[in-house]
């Protein structure tokens, strides 16, 4: 806020010095207040006193992953290995 020093108006008043707010701070301050207000009101409780359970305290997540992890058919027999169908080298025919 701008400080104005203490003058004497054009017809003799003195004027003691003041402060003044800057062209548009009010209205910014009011839209700034306005938005304190509605986080304060919306948000400002935490989920642990606004979930009503009493306690106080959140509850806290269990594991459900079951050790060691197995996966469906892991103790099967691994598939055979593939076997060539030719038997190389391979005869051309070059049509001599």
């Amino acid at each position: 806020m701008p400080w104005v020093n203490d003058y004497v108006r054009a017809d003799g008043t003195k004027v003691r010095g003041y402060s003044r707010w800057a062209p548009g701070a009010r209205s910014e301050m009011a839209k700034f207040a306005l938005f304190g207000l509605l986080v304060l009101g919306f948000g400002g409780g935490t989920a642990a006193t606004s979930s009503g359970s009493g306690s106080g305290e959140l509850p806290k997540p269990k594991s459900t992953a079951v050790y060691p992890i197995t996966f469906p058919g892991q103790d099967a027999k691994p598939a055979p290995r593939p076997s060539s169908t030719v038997s190389y080298p391979i005869p051309w025919d070059r049509g001599q």
